[in-house]
């Protein structure tokens, strides 16, 4: 059995969504004075590798501490987008990809993981077209997933409204090193912090390889 981390570390200079605040980790309590190490940690709801429920975008739709804790486990298979042309990520490339309707999550592998902590990753990432959503929400996920800061080009909204609209599934952003999780289904993780009438957490993302739930 092998573990992929595929979750980025927060800490106060890494990158946030435009317009976001980054994280604070504050020493709250030393070893010195107190004898033990204890930090606040003061960060936004979608803060790195996160996860966006329905009440991230529709008032009222399901929280994040709604959903049952199996929503965030199950099968994943990666969808290579790393050669996807006009940044389009279509229902053509997902269906070409073998076992993508018989799995939990679809991991969208477009490469830009390899730029987090530069001004390019914020701009130009492939992203799914309004048919590929559709075939999403049809395909009754429990998730999707991106190594992108959003589902949508940043300052927009129209897929995460769509995908969202009556749909109890999750979004994770900014996964990473899902070019290490090969081509074949693998046991994905993917759990958030739990708070109260949640719209969005960070959260650990694993691979488990060579191992069948």
């Amino acid at each position: 059995m092998k573990v992929i981390d595929l979750t980025h570390t927060i800490n106060e200079n890494m990158p946030v969504y435009p317009g976001t605040e980054r994280p604070r980790l504050t020493v709250a309590n030393t070893y010195e004075k107190d004898l033990f190490k204890e930090t606040l940690i003061t960060m936004f709801s979608h803060t790195g590798t996160h996860i966006d429920p329905p009440a991230h975008i529709i008032e009222g739709a399901a929280t994040l501490d709604s959903f049952e804790v199996a929503q965030f486990v199950g099968k994943a298979l990666v969808i290579d987008c790393r050669e996807v042309e006009n940044g389009e990520i279509t229902r053509e490339l997902i269906e070409s990809h073998k076992g993508a309707d018989g799995v939990d999550f679809l991991l969208f592998n477009t490469g830009w993981d390899k730029k987090w902590g530069t001004d390019e990753y914020f701009i130009g990432f492939p992203c799914l077209t309004m048919e590929a959503v559709h075939y999403v929400i049809k395909g009754e996920y429990k998730g999707i997933g991106f190594d992108t800061i959003s589902l949508d080009p940043v300052d927009e909204l129209t897929r995460h409204r769509y995908l969202f609209y009556e749909n109890s599934i999750i979004n994770i952003e900014n996964l990473k090193d899902l070019d290490r999780c090969g081509k074949e289904p693998f046991t994905f993780a993917c759990l958030p912090i739990k708070t109260r009438d949640s719209d969005g957490a960070p959260c650990r993302a694993i691979a488990i390889l060579g191992d069948n739930i």
